[in-house]
């Protein structure tokens, strides 16, 4: 049985409520209300009603891409809410596989041990599974960014008149391959890049509607959980919205098999992947420190520049990419949630394993000569390289960030 989308809403609400007030944007005053955007991912068993927030995440902003060759795996590319949650729900699932490697007796509400039998070449070799009687869901206090909330970004405008485009390929005379956000309303069902403001710092890091839509085929799964972790069970069931920011047509020609990503809808590939579109649900319950919120009064809206990160194993407040109150190149100002912490783990969950040959793989590679390694991830990396070219093209990846991987 689903749950109803007011309980997944309610579940992700109230966790975020109960986290003390240095996560949270400052409370209100005369003179302005501060917003974020906050999403989390949320368990549900099918024969129990009350669900369980695995992960969430606030945030608006990513790192700009004359940055990202100095950021060595330490600092986030993308710290909007979506992705921010999506990656401490990745850190759980990590931590979750740790303990079950280290103890062979200890027991995951989340995570369980595959038997031999379920472990082939063409449907993944991972010794971990989400438990099957688990469905996941998100719930996000805004619209993602990018071609799910073009409508809402129309409405919402005092002149409606698209921004002008940054300029046309030279050559073709055509749209350039990736458009801001805001860049030519008119141009519907195409991967966007962040931000949306004009006058911010160019990024190379794709949309949230677009990243969610490729979820859909990868799974909620990063790189470094997809080698440990079967992609089965990770997909998304439903994503909830507010009713305010649900525009059925818009989701439906954003992430469903009759729009955009019909090109893929009757892919499958190897590894246990697979097209699986979530469904979109919308909710009557609104996030307190969402836009729509802002008190009368107050007499300014400002944004807040407060990332939380959180799953049942670790609360962070992050500042640009990094932990707060941490300078630049502070060493212990890494995120759980960062790419070198992350990947740090996994070095730790096959050392457990006793898995030497793909530990020595990993550990003697830096992370841009580990990618080169396809038979790692080619069954994840096929995936992507279809969807990208027959369902979200212009996708251009956001290379230049490399580090040496280590445990820790």
């Amino acid at each position: 049985m689903e749950p109803e989308a007011d309980d997944i809403a309610t579940t992700v609400l109230d966790t975020y409520d109960a986290l003390p007030a240095k996560y949270k944007p400052v409370k209100a005053t005369e003179d302005f209300f501060q917003w974020v955007p906050l999403s989390g991912i949320v368990a549900a068993k099918t024969n129990e009603q009350k669900p369980r927030c695995l992960s969430l995440g606030t945030g608006m902003k990513c790192l700009p891409m004359n940055q990202v060759a100095e950021a060595n795996g330490s600092i986030l590319h993308d710290w909007h809410a979506e992705i921010v949650a999506i990656r401490a729900f990745n850190q759980f699932l990590l931590h979750e596989c740790l303990e079950l490697a280290t103890s062979p007796t200890s027991i995951s509400p989340i995570v369980r041990r595959r038997e031999v039998h379920e472990l082939s070449e063409s449907d993944g070799l991972q010794p971990f599974s989400i438990h099957d009687d688990l469905q996941l869901h998100m719930y996000s206090s805004e619209a993602p960014c990018g071609d799910a909330s073009m409508e809402l970004l129309m409405e919402a405008q005092v002149d409606a008149t698209p921004w002008p485009i940054d300029q046309l390929h030279p050559a073709t005379k055509k749209l350039p391959a990736l458009l801001r956000g805001r860049e030519s309303f008119a141009e519907l069902g195409i991967v966007r890049r962040k931000p949306a403001r004009a006058d911010s710092p160019q990024t190379l890091s794709k949309s949230c509607s677009d990243k969610l839509a490729l979820k859909q085929c990868t799974s909620l799964l990063s790189a470094c959980t997809s080698l440990l972790v079967d992609p089965g069970n990770a997909y998304l069931e439903t994503l909830i919205l507010p009713r305010s920011q649900c525009v059925e047509h818009a989701c439906e020609r954003c992430f469903g098999p009759r729009g955009r990503m019909k090109p893929v809808a009757n892919l499958q590939w190897n590894g246990g992947y697979t097209f699986r579109p979530f469904k979109v649900h919308a909710t009557e319950h609104e996030f307190a420190f969402s836009r729509r919120s802002k008190p009368e009064s107050s007499r300014e809206l400002r944004t807040s520049n407060i990332t939380a990160a959180c799953n049942p194993h670790v609360q962070e407040a992050l500042i640009l990419g990094r932990l707060q109150g941490r300078q630049k190149l502070d060493p212990k100002g890494l995120s759980a949630i960062c790419s070198k912490r992350m990947w740090g783990m996994t070095l730790q969950v096959l050392a457990m394993l006793g898995t030497p040959r793909l530990l020595q793989s990993i550990s003697e590679s830096s992370h841009a000569q580990m990618w080169k390694k396809s038979e790692l991830f080619a069954d994840r990396q096929r995936v992507k390289a279809d969807v990208t070219a027959e369902a979200l093209s212009g996708w251009i990846r956001n290379d230049g960030d490399d580090f040496e991987v280590e445990p820790g």
